[in-house]
């Protein structure tokens, strides 16, 4: 299946990498999907304070 999503790496200490391990197993998710989760939500956070964010994306659309 395609996916616009990009990939990278992320490195993490291993008391953090173990938290969000729990974390996800508790919320039935795996750890990235998880990871992925928690960055959108609280990017709806901060825009709903301050206003949306501008990407490359939202900019090729105007």
């Amino acid at each position: 299946m395609a996916t616009n999503k990009r990939v990278f790496t992320l490195r993490l200490p291993d008391e953090v990498f173990d938290k969000i391990g729990i974390l996800a197993t508790k919320d039935h998710r795996s750890m990235t999907n998880y990871i992925e989760y928690v960055l959108v939500k609280h990017l709806e956070e901060i825009e709903k304070e301050q206003g949306t964010s501008q990407t490359r994306q939202t900019e090729k659309k105007c």
